[in-house]
């Protein structure tokens, strides 16, 4: 089981914050989207477009399953890993301490405006331009990464190395409140 496994919308950091978290803690990690591609050898994006979002979900699907049963680590999940039932039931299982990361629309835009794999790996979900999706994509999900979340942590404000320092403060912290009102860790 991962000692630590982060949640949240695409651009929030999880690839980074994961080999950043890694490295401190003396572990391995894994991004669940790139062990994905190279499970089914091609892009999510083309996935998607070949074989539809549900295919692409059942994938997703067997990947976490697979990366939950790894030993201790760090696992960045995709961002919508978490919209299938059994997902989150995994999640809050066998994900050790789930740490959402979030950031406001506005940071998000411009992160993946930026990012040049963005429209090659980062399909639209909706039939809407990836960046125009955003906000309705997150306000539909937040619920759900609440429900995972053990420790909440805004990956806007900071540097990546700032949010692993939060992550190592958290989990060093006592047992803290339950599931559904994580605490927010934002320093």
């Amino acid at each position: 089981m991962p000692t630590v496994t982060l949640i949240g919308y695409r651009g929030t950091g999880k690839t980074t914050v994961a080999a950043g978290l890694a490295r401190r803690l003396g572990c391995l990690w894994w991004d669940a989207d790139i062990e994905l591609e190279r499970r089914v050898g091609t892009t999510i994006a083309s996935l998607i477009r070949d074989h539809g979002e549900p295919h692409f979900r059942d994938e997703e699907a067997g990947v976490l399953g697979e990366l939950l049963s790894t030993p201790e680590g760090v696992l960045a999940t995709g961002g919508g890993v978490i919209l299938r039932p059994d997902n989150r039931e995994r999640l809050r299982e066998r994900g050790g301490c789930v740490v959402w990361l979030t950031a406001p629309s506005p940071i998000l835009r411009r992160r993946l405006a930026a990012d040049p794999t963005t429209v090659s790996r980062r399909p639209g979900l909706t039939g809407a331009d990836p960046l125009a999706e955003i906000e309705s994509i997150l306000a539909a999900r937040e619920p759900l990464y609440r429900a995972c979340a053990d420790v909440v942590i805004d990956a806007s404000v900071a540097s990546p190395d700032e949010v692993v320092e939060s992550i190592l403060r958290a989990l060093a912290a006592p047992a803290g409140a339950a599931r559904p009102t994580p605490p927010e860790v934002t320093d």
